[in-house]
């Protein structure tokens, strides 16, 4: 079985190591070409918007859609949100082969996504 990890954008490296460390043959996928010798595909988290720019840029929008329609695509985050049948808040176009609505953005922007009280130690003397 041979497994592709979508590397244009986001966290390729984190799925490709957990598959080699599964012995899982796995590739990382930049060009539709790639796409014929796969079993699967991995779309990992980043940011849609980038990576559906690139994909498009690429040539690798319509490549994935045809390839979604006859082998599994798994997504994480942005993976998901480009697999998704419809996408909202804003609306984005996406592949459309996973029967499920996304709405972006909802604990707001990415980059207030993360807040966390922190403690400062007294410095050391």
């Amino acid at each position: 079985m041979k497994i592709g990890i979508l590397a244009l954008q986001g966290d390729f490296e984190a799925h490709w190591k957990a598959l080699r460390e599964l012995d899982v043959d796995a590739i990382l996928v930049r060009h539709a070409w790639q796409l014929g010798e796969l079993d699967g595909l991995i779309i990992p988290g980043g940011e849609s918007t980038t990576m559906l720019k690139l994909m498009m840029s690429e040539g690798l929008f319509e490549a994935l859609r045809e390839f979604g329609q006859r082998k599994p695509i798994f997504g994480t985050c942005a993976g998901a949100i480009l697999l998704a049948r419809r996408v909202t808040n804003p609306e984005q176009e996406s592949l459309g082969l996973m029967d499920i609505e996304i709405e972006r953005n909802a604990y707001g922007r990415q980059i207030d996504s993360r807040v966390a009280p922190v403690r400062l130690l007294p410095p050391l003397s």
